[in-house]
């Protein structure tokens, strides 16, 4: 019975579905287990690369499956790059989370695809269409609305240095985007086993400089927090993310997306008592609403409907 479930038509779509929509509730939980590990950023963030890229080597082996050198060496230069600066994002993220809280903390970094579009005009030459514009004025007043600053004063804003470090984990993850579309002939396996290695590998100098790590107390809490970071919400997540990515169509990867700031947000307020209030919530819907009809635009109606905005 089950031998002929799995060959029926529309089985491995809806289990892709499935996977996909479970890494992204992962995804959007991280918030709350790196907010009780009581270590440095920089320290979660080189355990992280260091136990989500071994789990996946090991995942492969599983499948009797391995790294392609040669993919890795002609793309060698841009993976380390890339795996820079997403360790670098994961400690402003983290960071961020301790100065505000981790639902402003998930939509500051939701503005990386703002990022990207903007970066990808004056890189890549890609058109800025008029709705991609309305789209990113629209996250941009999101983004003032979440900040408080409307009501407060940038000065005033309590959160500005979380805004701040959220940004500048969004404006690094939009480089770790950007630097992927170098990429040339490698499977996104191989470049997110060797790009989370690469994070390591940059970050642990920096840590080892910054930070006494003889004087850091690992609780048994703690530390089997710090393994469901590294192994669920890094290792097993990515699997299931990019193991379904293969088997769907992008549009349904950009609306899956969004359960990860939504979960972000109700686990935000529900957990760590943490509301938005009703304009944070205006904001977050402008936030998450225009890079939402950004990503789908060239997908669905508009596209027919608006052709002449489209290349």
């Amino acid at each position: 019975m089950n031998d002929r479930n799995k060959n029926r038509p529309g089985t491995g779509k809806r289990n892709s579905k499935q996977k996909l929509a479970f890494s992204l509730f992962m995804f959007g939980t991280i918030g709350i287990f790196v907010r009780h590990i009581p270590l440095p950023s920089s320290v979660i963030a080189v355990a992280r690369g260091v136990i989500g890229s071994l789990f996946l080597l090991l995942y492969l082996r599983r499948k009797r499956q391995s790294l392609s050198l040669p993919d890795i060496r002609r793309n060698g230069r841009i993976l380390l790059l890339s795996g820079a600066c997403m360790g670098i994002n994961w400690i402003l993220l983290f960071e961020a989370y301790h100065y505000t809280t981790v639902a402003i903390a998930t939509l500051c970094y939701y503005m990386a695809p703002v990022f990207v579009i903007l970066a990808s005009a004056f890189l890549f030459r890609e058109k800025l269409t008029p709705l991609k514009g309305l789209c990113l004025a629209g996250a941009l007043v999101g983004m003032l609305l979440v900040s408080g600053v409307l009501q407060n004063g940038f000065a005033g804003s309590a959160d500005t240095t979380g805004i701040l470090l959220g940004l500048g984990a969004a404006a690094l993850y939009a480089c770790v985007v950007l630097l992927n579309k170098y990429l040339k002939n490698i499977s996104a396996m191989d470049a997110t086993i060797v790009q989370l290695g690469a994070s390591a590998v940059v970050l642990f100098p920096y840590t080892l400089f910054t930070e006494t790590l003889t004087d850091l107390a690992l609780s048994p809490t703690a530390a089997i927090l710090l393994a469901t970071v590294g192994i669920l919400h890094t290792g097993i997540t990515y699997a299931m993310y990019f193991g379904s990515m293969q088997h769907l169509k992008a549009q349904t990867v950009a609306l899956y997306s969004y359960i990860d700031p939504l979960v972000a947000i109700l686990l935000s307020a529900l957990l760590l008592k943490e509301p938005l209030g009703a304009t944070g919530i205006a904001g977050a819907v402008l936030i998450l609403g225009s890079t939402l009809l950004s990503e789908l635009s060239e997908h669905f109606v508009l596209r027919r409907s608006f052709r002449k905005y489209f290349r």
